[in-house]
């Protein structure tokens, strides 16, 4: 493989969407960056008022730059500023992810929102609770070991004072130490439990839940019509036509920039339609080929070749080794957002103000600022939830739709929501891949030497402070656009290309390759685990096969070659829970059956260890079902026991879905997919049976859990349909049609 690099010049001219993702390094970041390090987030947001306010009405307000997308991180924040502050978990509100009011902690992404901004709150509060006492203790002229504190209430009996007759005098603007130390894992009340929810209420009685349902006075509805394919060139459209209807408030052109706004949602639509009808584009066909060629023409583009993880161990193994080799591939896939993308904007005495469900309010507001031509300091984003994303498809693209169309309404705010067809034909997809593994063992059934390797593009080309491009859609469309850039690959250990690709398997010889494609025909990003899911899918079901191939029990097999104590334990417990019987074989009907299938990981090898037992049943016409899911999770400490068992569970249900059903389609033109009817994913019938089992660590940190299983369950059902069948499927999605064909 070669490596190239286009010049954005060059590359905006052949109308490509190559983007990525860099991280500026500026003096008061590198000033930051030679103070003493400070934990979890607060060692980019030092100043305590930043996460806290101690209020003189009986209320504390905690303040957090993560953002709730239904993984109940708010729930878990509170829980955590409770226990470290001693009040009542009620007493509690959360201010999140707003450029005007929180700290700036980037992207909610990575399953790093507990890791990240809980262990900032835990030594923040640590720290104020410290300070409430001492000062108590100078009003009570005794000394801080005499007091006692009950849901804010310090008492040195027979006298009592509260946090909130203290407010007034708390200055908390100053840099915060971290030297007061949380509470053990004894003291504590709330962490640990499974509390109700905070964003479910909403959401389940049909309220006000979601940007989709935002409403403001003097509200206005917009929809934008986007080129019929990536690189179409708008030559005309009669926009006099689209104006002309009832209720239409502006028409919008700007290049290949167009939208509308109307008095009414209908009236946007109908306007949408018109201008779409009249709209006339040239294409060019320079989308990759479909199906199986797809995966050969990924091996053949120019790429950046790495080697991620190489070991050599001092000397050789002698003896006879059996050689074993598969190849796994991965489609296109989208995030199949249930509510289409959707952003409220206003534009008001040359000032913006956005609502929008972006996972990063911040980096966001940078790239708004190159697309809109106007200083930061003009853009207030505000993170308000969506219907559904763990990832990045349209949220950014559509903010920056609607603050465009903003400019045009008068100063009347503009909802802008995209269409079911918008969002498959436009968001960014989760990358194509092809895995490539080999594997040796010696004579008493022990792996000696592995070899992973990855073909991929980009897994991340979110809005970053990065000065050299944009990374929303619209600004790319402008008449003066504002290019995007060269994408870059997360390094490891996190990775993301190349996530989870390096084995936490103890295997001597080791050499771990990376095939990066920057160059994107078709536009990719982060969809939840990155490139974790194919890896594993890979690497665990390759374990699977080598472990056939030494004729030993799959899990015997995975314990055979892992030293970690805690895989281990979690291994061993899933195996319990769900009654796993060794087998060294795999169904021979080839007819269809039941079958069972076993994988693990820790996702990042940072994160949570999760194991997943798949039972599946596979007729005689290819149709797979999972019946049964079994798994098992050590998350570290368990914070909200009941938000760890939602995000594995929801896991395991969406990986099934993208493992038996999804897939986007395109044509060398055209992306296909446009509807549900194009793009099948789970429905309630569907869903197996899932059973999650918590392996509490309360004296360890807690480890990120949203992106734990998906990977397990990738592999455990791929193990299990060929435990099933006796056939090995390699090739994703595990649709009726391909089994079909693999057992015949």
């Amino acid at each position: 493989m070669t490596t190239t690099t286009l010049s954005r010049r060059k590359f905006l001219k052949q109308g490509g969407i190559i983007v990525a993702s860099f991280t500026l390094a500026g003096p008061a970041a590198i000033a930051q960056q030679a103070r003493a390090p400070l934990p979890g987030g607060l060692n980019n947001n030092r100043m305590l008022d930043g996460w806290i306010r101690i209020n003189a009405n009986g209320r504390v307000t905690i303040h957090t730059g993560k953002c709730e997308i239904g993984q109940g991180i708010l729930t878990a924040l509170a829980q955590i500023a409770a226990d470290e502050l001693d009040v009542a978990y009620e007493r509690i509100d959360m201010v999140s992810a707003d450029t005007a009011r929180t700290p700036n902690e980037g992207m909610t992404a990575g399953s790093l929102s507990v890791e990240g901004s809980g262990t900032a709150l835990r030594f923040a509060c640590a720290e104020v609770r410290g300070m409430l006492l001492a000062a108590a203790a100078q009003k009570l002229n005794v000394t801080v070991d005499k007091l006692t504190v009950s849901d804010g209430a310090i008492s040195a009996s027979p006298t009592r004072l509260t946090y909130w007759d203290l407010a007034k005098d708390l200055n908390l603007k100053r840099e915060a130490t971290a030297t007061a130390k949380p509470k053990p894992a004894s003291q504590h009340k709330v962490i640990g439990k499974s509390v109700p929810r905070r964003d479910f209420p909403a959401k389940v009685t049909g309220g006000a839940a979601f940007v989709q349902d935002m409403r403001l006075p003097g509200m206005v509805f917009g929809r934008v019509v986007r080129p019929p394919s990536y690189r179409a060139q708008l030559v005309s459209v009669d926009e006099a036509a689209a104006k002309a209807l009832p209720g239409v408030v502006a028409v919008m052109r700007d290049g290949n920039f167009l939208a509308v706004a109307a008095a009414r949602e209908e009236q946007a639509i109908k306007a949408a339609q018109a201008l779409r009808a009249s709209a006339k584009w040239n294409e060019s066909p320079d989308l990759p080929p479909g199906g199986a060629a797809l995966y050969e023409h990924l091996k053949k583009m120019p790429s950046r070749d790495s080697v991620i993880k190489t070991v050599t161990p001092v000397g050789a193994s002698g003896g006879k080794v059996t050689s074993i080799e598969a190849e796994y591939t991965r489609p296109f896939q989208s995030h199949g957002s249930i509510g289409p993308s959707c952003a409220v904007a206003q534009f008001k005495d040359g000032k913006y103000t956005v609502w929008t469900h972006s996972q990063g309010v911040f980096p966001l507001r940078n790239d708004l600022a190159k697309a809109l031509k106007t200083p930061i300091a003009n853009i207030t984003c505000t993170h308000v939830e969506g219907s559904g994303c763990y990832g990045h498809n349209g949220a950014d693209d559509v903010t920056c739709d609607a603050a465009l169309l903003a400019r045009a309404t008068g100063g009347n705010p503009v909802k802008l929501q995209w269409m079911r067809e918008d969002e498959f034909g436009w968001e960014p997809f989760g990358s194509a891949m092809v895995i490539k593994m080999q594997a040796h063992l010696d004579e008493s059934g022990q792996i000696v030497n592995w070899q992973h390797e990855t073909w991929s593009h980009p897994h991340s080309t979110r809005p970053m402070s990065n000065p050299a491009g944009s990374f929303v859609l619209g600004g790319w469309h402008l008449a003066s656009p504002v290019p995007p850039a060269v994408p870059n690959n997360s390094p490891q250990p996190s990775g993301a290309a190349d996530r989870n690709a390096v084995p936490l398997y103890d295997f001597p010889r080791q050499n771990i390759l990376l095939h990066y494609i920057t160059d994107m025909p078709v536009r990719t990003s982060a969809l939840r685990t990155l490139g974790a899911y194919a890896n594993v899918f890979a690497l665990e079901s390759f374990i699977d096969e080598t472990a056939l191939a030494a004729g030993a029990d799959p899990v015997e097999f995975r314990l055979r070659h892992m030293k970690n104590p805690r895989a281990r334990a979690v291994i061993e417990l899933a195996a319990q829970k769900s009654n796993w019987k060794p087998n060294t074989g795999i169904g021979k009907s080839g007819n269809g059956s039941s079958g069972r299938g076993f994988a693990f990981a820790q996702y990042k090898n940072l994160a949570a260890y999760c194991a997943v037992v798949a039972d599946v049943t596979v007729d005689r016409n290819g149709n797979v079902k999972v019946t049964r899911a079994v798994s098992v999770v050590d998350a570290g400490l368990a914070v909200n026991p009941d938000g760890i068992i939602n995000q594995i569970e929801g896991g395991i249900i969406q990986s099934a879905s993208w493992t038996l059903k999804e897939q986007v389609k395109f044509d060398r033109q055209r992306i296909t997919t446009r509807s549900w009817a194009d793009y099948p994913i789970f429905t309630f019938n569907d869903v197996p049976d899932v059973e999650v089992h918590i392996i509490n660590m309360p004296n360890e940190r807690p480890l990120g859990v949203g992106e734990g299983s998906q990977g397990p369950t990738v592999a455990a059902i791929a193990n299990a349909i060929a435990n099933a069948t006796g056939k090995r499927p390699r090739d994703l999605p595990f649709t009726a049609d391909k089994i079909r064909t693999l057992m015949a």
